[in-house]
């Protein structure tokens, strides 16, 4: 996969390079990040690249023409553009699972009051929102996107279940996990997860992500289809918490 971002700040998306899963992807070739600094395509010697909105207000707007032409200087055949704005649909495991089949994703960063809507009528795929809250710029929704996606490329981790396991990827929220020591001042690891039973704490665990996603949101469960062992779980998770279990 080809990730291009476009932004203000190339600096602040380059750090992925040195982060983490995603800056071995990038090592790895499993993920190509290009980063396109906006002001190179400045309509002046100034960089200038953004002006006063037409009919007044406070702040200032991105033009189109610097925009537009970074699109086109790094826009294949294939690609998408996404803007990150609080105007898009939230991202979700599922929108994640959805772009990691992209060839190649172009994401649009805009700042300061935002930029000329031309471009979002016009040169932008989809927008896309991390959440109803405001931020200086989109280069963190970014790096939000490009990190949840890359963890789902083949190869980027060690196994397929580093990610299946994980919270929302079933629709469920992950269930507790320990390690040494097996006390740490009288709390302990529960017994069943030093039984060496796997069939025992695959149900375990199983029950203990029902109850975690019940207990902090439930509405997740309202969105899933429960198979059978997943109801008969909930079942005993709603009678143990009837009779006051802990």
């Amino acid at each position: 996969m080809k990730i291009s971002v476009l932004t203000l700040f190339p600096e602040f998306i380059n750090s992925l390079r040195n982060y983490s899963i995603v800056g071995r992807a990038i090592k790895d070739n499993i993920v190509e990040l290009e980063v396109i600094d906006i002001r190179d395509f400045a309509i002046n010697k100034y960089l200038q690249v953004d002006d006063y909105p037409f009919g007044g207000g406070p702040g200032m707007l991105m033009q189109v023409s610097p925009i537009v032409q970074a699109i086109e200087s790094c826009k294949s055949q294939k690609a998408k553009v996404y803007f990150l704005s609080a105007h898009g649909k939230t991202l979700n495991q599922d929108k994640l699972k959805e772009l990691k089949n992209e060839e190649h994703i172009i994401l649009l960063n805009g700042h300061y009051e935002g930029i000329d809507a031309r471009v979002i009528d016009n040169y932008v795929d989809e927008e896309i929102s991390i959440g109803d809250f405001v931020l200086t710029g989109g280069e963190i929704g970014s790096m939000v996107l490009i990190d949840g996606v890359t963890r789902l490329l083949d190869g980027s981790l060690s196994s397929e279940e580093s990610y299946t396991d994980e919270s929302f990827y079933n629709g469920l929220l992950e269930y507790p996990q320990y390690t040494r020591p097996r006390d740490f001042k009288g709390l302990k690891v529960p017994d069943i997860l030093l039984s060496g039973d796997h069939e025992k704490i695959r149900k375990y665990r199983l029950k203990e992500s029902l109850r975690i996603t019940l207990k902090k949101r439930p509405d997740l469960l309202e969105k899933k289809e429960l198979n059978n062992e997943e109801k008969i779980l909930l079942k005993e998770i709603r009678e143990e918490e009837e009779n006051g279990y802990n």
